[in-house]
């Protein structure tokens, strides 16, 4: 037996009830649905009200990012000497490495390699006729200004991957993997870092005893040094995870002397990092450099997964490549927040409707309108050049990324495309969702101030099923 078709008004009706529901009664829910193709609205709720946003506010950056620098930009690191090597290979001084944000040189673009990503520059640098460097591997990051950790971060975020720095030399998404696992009864716990390296200092005082897993992993801040504490059962499958690393460029420059020893290249001297910005260099030259996959493959890195680090990244690159070229001064993170505030009124987004600290919307002092978020994803859709690239860069719903084991079973499973957000008491959802009479409709649901995740995750669930299971007409 066919359904009844719906109205507007009941559609409207059973989402207003669900927003009435006890769970989310004490918190604060901003909606606002509107047609794609004809911009009707069909539902909202306190829109143009201000939300913490947590990773919906990566949408802004994402889609400035693709707008002002194309999705075919590619991110280069460069390799400076001060000529190019010999006949015989050798390189008489320093080669100096000056990144340029490339997040690319990873194992999460390489098959989860974590050495791939560094190899594909020493084999540039061993094409170029490299065989011998008599000074050192000089790691320059200058191409950034500004503090490598955001200031409205709070420290707790700031030992794990998510809170990893920012860096022009970046490595490994700012990170290593980490493990504990049982040792024998009654001695030390097993440690595991990967790639293994000489500048994290582990004090281990995890021991393999009791019955129940007590494990506590603290990174000291701004320093590697990691402390486990407690204790691990024999016969427990272990902790794994990824810390952040204090000074990425550190590592960057270290496992490019490694591999570059490991194919046979001889170092002589160390590796170290230039202090600061350095003013134009005449007597040196690129000898090699590394371009990365296009904007489009890293937009889609950054957006499924919620990649806070990416984020920042390509905000910082933004303020570099558009905000510092267009004769602005100041770091490079408000150059690119600039650049963003640009993009939005050129849109027609009011200047009030976000309030931006950061890139990637793990600041809990960002603010930003439902409305905004939305008009944001009307404008990507239908009047954006790189709207095909935008939509790959989402996740879909019960398929990929951060939506990928939600709305199983349901209308919204492979229909849902968008991005989350969810940091303590926030939840987030937006994007595009097609009703089963046919309709594109652009949505934007943020939650605030509701303690228990699931109550807020369930809530924009319910909503988005509900959309995706509309069979009547919202354009006559």
């Amino acid at each position: 037996v066919p359904s009844p078709t719906q109205t507007i008004e009941d559609l409207q009706s059973r989402i207003r009830q669900r927003l009435f529901s006890p769970a989310v009664r004490r918190g604060r829910v901003g909606v606002k649905i509107v047609s794609l193709a004809s911009g009707k609205l069909v539902f909202e709720q306190d829109s143009e009200k201000y939300f913490m946003p947590a990773s919906n506010m990566k949408n802004f950056t994402v889609a400035a990012a693709l707008e002002r620098l194309t999705p075919d930009f590619r991110m280069v690191t460069s390799v400076y000497s001060a000529a190019m090597p010999g006949a015989d290979g050798v390189i008489k001084g320093d080669v100096r490495i000056f990144g340029r944000g490339d997040v690319s040189i990873s194992g999460t673009f390489n098959e989860g390699d974590p050495y791939k990503g560094v190899d594909a520059l020493a084999d540039k640098m061993i094409a170029a006729g490299v065989k011998r460097i008599e000074g050192s591997i000089v790691g320059d990051e200058s191409y950034f200004t500004g503090n490598a950790i955001p200031e409205t971060w709070e420290w707790d975020d700031l030992q794990w991957y998510y809170g990893a720095e920012i860096s022009a030399l970046q490595i490994n998404d700012g990170a290593v993997a980490f493990s504990v696992t049982p040792g024998p009864s009654g001695y030390a716990c097993n440690v595991a870092i990967n790639p293994p390296n000489p500048l994290i200092r582990v004090v281990n005082l995890c021991t393999t005893s009791g019955s129940r897993r007590s494990l506590q992993i603290t990174k000291r801040l701004d320093r590697n040094i990691i402390e486990i504490k407690g204790t691990m059962p024999v016969g427990d499958s272990g902790w794994r995870g990824n810390i952040s690393f204090s000074r990425p460029a550190d590592l960057f420059v270290a496992l490019l002397k490694l591999r570059l020893e490991a194919k046979g290249v001889v170092v002589a001297g160390g590796t170290r990092l230039q202090p600061a910005r350095v003013a134009a260099e005449p007597n040196q030259i690129e000898i090699a450099r590394l371009e990365s996959p296009p904007l489009s493959q890293i937009a889609a890195r950054t957006m499924k997964p919620s990649q806070n680090m990416y984020t920042e990244t390509l905000l910082w690159t933004l303020g570099e490549q558009v905000g510092r070229k267009n004769g602005q001064t100041s770091d490079s993170s408000q150059l690119g927040i600039s650049v963003i505030k640009d993009f939005l009124k050129q849109i027609g987004v009011p200047e009030d409707s976000i309030v931006p600290y950061d890139g990637s919307g793990l600041s809990r002092h960002n603010l930003v309108t439902p409305a905004a978020v939305a008009a944001v994803y009307a404008y990507m859709a239908r009047q954006s050049k790189f709207s095909q690239a935008w939509r790959d860069s989402l996740t879909i719903a019960g398929v990929d990324g951060t939506l990928a084991n939600r709305f199983r079973g349901t209308a919204a499973s492979a229909n849902m495309r968008g991005k989350t957000g969810t940091i303590d008491q926030v939840s987030a959802l937006s994007g595009y969702v097609t009703t089963t009479s046919g309709e594109q409709l652009v949505l934007s649901i943020i939650v605030n101030g509701v303690p228990e995740t699931p109550s807020r995750t369930s809530l924009i669930d319910d909503i988005v099923v509900a959309l995706a299971n509309f069979n009547g007409r919202i354009d006559q």
